[in-house]
């Protein structure tokens, strides 16, 4: 609760003072008058791979991989859980705070139309950076700990930087992204060791496609 004020906070507080508002336009600004075409390309791919369907494609493959091939539902349900209501998040806060994204027409290089959405928090870096904790926790106390935690870390600073050099978020945006997402997960966690796993030990069901925990 303490990190979801904090970040509800940090948006009206940018929101609400113009002076903060004006320095972090005029970097989106500095950033859009150096481009480079191969950046743009690299951007705009992660702005086609981390849009909703795109998303929503992610986690049906990482779902079907952890259920079908590694044969453990409980991965399964629990990454997919801990990413998407992650991501999902993102989507309450933005309607809450309703901050309006960089206007388009004062830079250089716009890249993408304005939508006209809530630019607080970014939903691409939310994305990132939930799914980034789920398979932290995935890896956890094996071989692969460390090399998730770094791959993890590079995807989110690439995706948040790809939304500020394309101009669809002020810095502060990233930064509460990263807020939602440890807020969300951390919820999300505590939800599943009280009650999920116990509600999968009730559906047999789930045993034809791997082990569950013991009752």
């Amino acid at each position: 609760m303490t990190l979801a004020l904090v970040t509800l906070a940090l948006g009206f507080t940018v929101k609400w003072i113009p002076q903060l508002q004006n320095a972090e336009l005029k970097l989106d600004q500095v950033i859009s008058q150096h481009h480079l075409a191969g950046l743009d390309t690299i951007a705009l791919i992660i702005q086609t791979l981390l849009s909703p369907p795109g998303i929503l494609i992610i986690l049906s493959i990482t779902f079907l991989f952890l259920l079908l091939v590694t044969r453990s539902p409980v991965n399964a349900i629990a990454v997919v859980s801990v990413a998407g209501i992650g991501w999902l998040s993102s989507e309450a806060f933005k309607i809450v705070v309703a901050q309006p994204r960089p206007t388009q027409a004062l830079l250089q290089n716009s890249l993408i139309p304005n939508d006209g959405t809530g630019s607080f928090p970014s939903g691409h870096t939310t994305f990132a950076v939930a799914f980034a904790i789920a398979c932290c926790f995935l890896a956890r106390q094996t071989r692969w700990s460390r090399l998730t935690l770094t791959g993890g870390i590079l995807f989110v600073v690439v995706v948040g930087l790809s939304r500020l050099y394309i101009g669809a978020h002020y810095p502060s945006d990233i930064i509460g992204s990263v807020l939602v997402a440890a807020t969300t997960t951390s919820l999300v966690t505590v939800l599943w060791n009280k009650h999920a796993l116990s509600a999968m030990t009730r559906t047999p069901f789930l045993n034809r496609f791997g082990p569950l925990p013991e009752p």
